[in-house]
């Protein structure tokens, strides 16, 4: 009989830095003469607060030193610089523990192994979930999660709930878990091809894969690290490791089978596809090589007439982190708290064009139109915030006969959705949402004289250059994954104008001060991309 072995080999986590939450609600126990260790679901909870907490305002050192390296690259592009400047400057501030990293806090996503020596109630779920509803209560986090009415109708939980948990059973005196917060940006990025065994050589996957990653876009934030999956015995199989491998899970498969497991991972390739992600020239958000820091290729056994291929991503706020529960106590990864060692490198003044949108929008548009594509401008005054569900609501008005708002006939209009605002700040960490999904309200929108200039993140489909074209419009572009630095350095003011039932997804007013963006489609339908 052929001995059972794991597809990916056992998670290990012996060398992994690690910090005391408490020491509480764990005791060994003995029964019928062995050693158990009893697990209360206090230090469950306890253990999703503190890694929900952490993993939103800090990043592992490695994640930071990266961006180091571009910022300090003389040969990279003056905006890849620009980016990664400002993620470092990012990553102090939020390191302050009020503003996170990222305006979108995600969906909390908890992935675990239970040791067989481990009692517990039972209740695990609801003890995590539980440490998750606290961490977003007690943070300035936001709440992101849509629970449904109907097919067709959904309502914000305010609680952040349902968390993605997801649990097995292991050897062992302890539980292991691996944390991640997961924004909507990325996570729409993912993509499951079904092929068949003929993509199966070089020249052929290759292609295939540079095509898929090319056509992910800058919306989902990068630099990138991008993860592809190739096989699995089943579509869900191979999706669950592609989450692993964007959250730097799998580092240590061998490049060929072993004993411990069937999975392996192709540092070739991987060469091959970050040689690629440079060549493509998007670079980190506004052109330049560095759209890809890292590539992951994992390759996994499969049925013989299926061969499934993922491509997904993890955005520059690269959330996730590990944690543990041991006869010792409760621990969480040490992320790096001292981001501030690379703060000569954060501190950058780009040569850019000061702008004030407190003017007639045809004069704003005009004023615009005058810089060419790819120029970095300075926005100082007001912006209107309106994004997925505030869109979806103005165009059922218009159905029904009402009127556009002024707000979006009268300033530019910032594609977002704040975290919550701390006490004495003007508001949230506030950075751009993906421009991409509102695509197909603009030709009518701008047909009424309402959006005219649009702020958000990302490349756009060519139907909102078309519609700029005819209806002189203009598309920004700001940074994806700044949203501690836009809070804290650039907007002054924020009030709800309307929809406050939508809660983050509000209609907003805000006041920026020198918002960095860069021009990416003109009044000619011309585009950086």
């Amino acid at each position: 009989m052929m001995e059972y072995k794991p597809i990916l080999p056992a998670r290990d986590l012996s060398k992994v830095p690690m910090r005391l939450v408490t020491a509480e609600g764990v005791a060994p126990v003995s029964v019928d003469g062995e050693t158990f260790l009893r697990v209360s679901d206090d230090a469950l909870a306890a253990l999703a607060e503190a890694a929900c907490s952490d993993v939103e305002f800090y990043l592992r050192p490695a994640v930071l030193d990266s961006y180091a390296a571009i910022a300090a690259d003389e040969t990279a592009s003056e905006n890849d610089r620009f980016v990664a400047a400002s993620l470092l400057a990012n990553a102090i501030i939020a390191a302050e523990g009020e503003l996170p990293l990222c305006q979108d806090t995600g969906t909390a996503t908890i992935c675990g192994t239970k040791g067989n020596r481990v009692l517990s109630t039972g209740n695990e779920s609801a003890a995590l979930s539980a440490g998750v509803a606290a961490a977003f209560a007690n943070r300035n986090l936001r709440f992101s999660q849509i629970a449904p009415e109907s097919m067709y109708v959904g309502t914000n939980t305010k609680t952040n709930l349902p968390a993605q948990i997801d649990l097995s059973v292991g050897a062992g005196d302890g539980y292991e878990f691996l944390i991640a917060a997961k924004g909507g940006g990325s996570t729409n990025k993912t993509r499951l091809f079904m092929k068949d065994p003929s993509i199966l050589s070089a020249d052929a996957l290759e292609a295939f894969l540079v095509e898929a990653i090319a056509e992910i876009g800058t919306a989902a934030c990068p630099p990138y690290r991008i993860g592809v999956v190739v096989g699995g015995t089943s579509p869900e199989a191979n999706l669950k490791t592609l989450k692993l491998a964007t959250c730097r899970d799998l580092e240590s498969l061998p490049a060929s089978p072993d004993d411990d497991g069937y999975a392996i991972r192709d540092t070739e390739l991987e060469a091959t596809l970050l040689a690629a992600c440079q060549q493509l020239g998007l670079g980190a958000q506004f052109g330049g090589e560095h759209f890809a820091s890292e590539v992951r290729c994992v390759r996994l056994p499969r049925h013989a007439a299926t061969v499934c291929v993922s491509v997904g991503v993890s955005c520059n706020a690269d959330r996730n982190l590990y944690a543990k529960i041991t006869p010792d106590g409760v621990f969480v990864e040490q992320l790096d708290t001292n981001p501030a060692r690379y703060g000569d490198l954060a501190a950058t003044s780009p040569t850019a064009v000061e702008v004030s949108t407190d003017q007639p929008m045809d004069d704003l548009v005009a004023e615009l139109a005058r810089q060419p594509v790819g120029t970095m401008v300075l926005l100082s005054g007001p912006l209107v915030v309106a994004r997925d569900a505030a869109h979806k609501r103005i165009a059922t008005m218009l159905d029904a006969g009402d009127a556009m708002p002024d707000a979006l006939m009268n300033y530019p209009v910032y594609y977002a959705g704040p975290a919550k605002t701390p006490a004495g700040k003007p508001s949230g960490s506030f950075g751009p949402t993906t421009a991409q999904r509102m695509d197909s309200y603009v030709p009518r929108f701008q047909a009424l004289g309402a959006s005219r200039v649009m702020l958000a993140k990302g490349n756009r489909t060519p139907v909102v250059a078309e519609s700029c074209k005819q209806n002189r419009g203009v598309y920004l572009g700001t940074i994806g994954g700044a949203a501690a630095l836009v809070a804290e350095r650039h907007i002054t003011a924020a009030e709800t104008l309307a929809f406050d039932d939508l809660g983050m997804e509000a209609i907003r007013k805000i006041t920026v001060d020198k918002l960095p963006a860069f021009i990416l489609t003109d009044p000619a339908g011309n585009s950086l991309y």
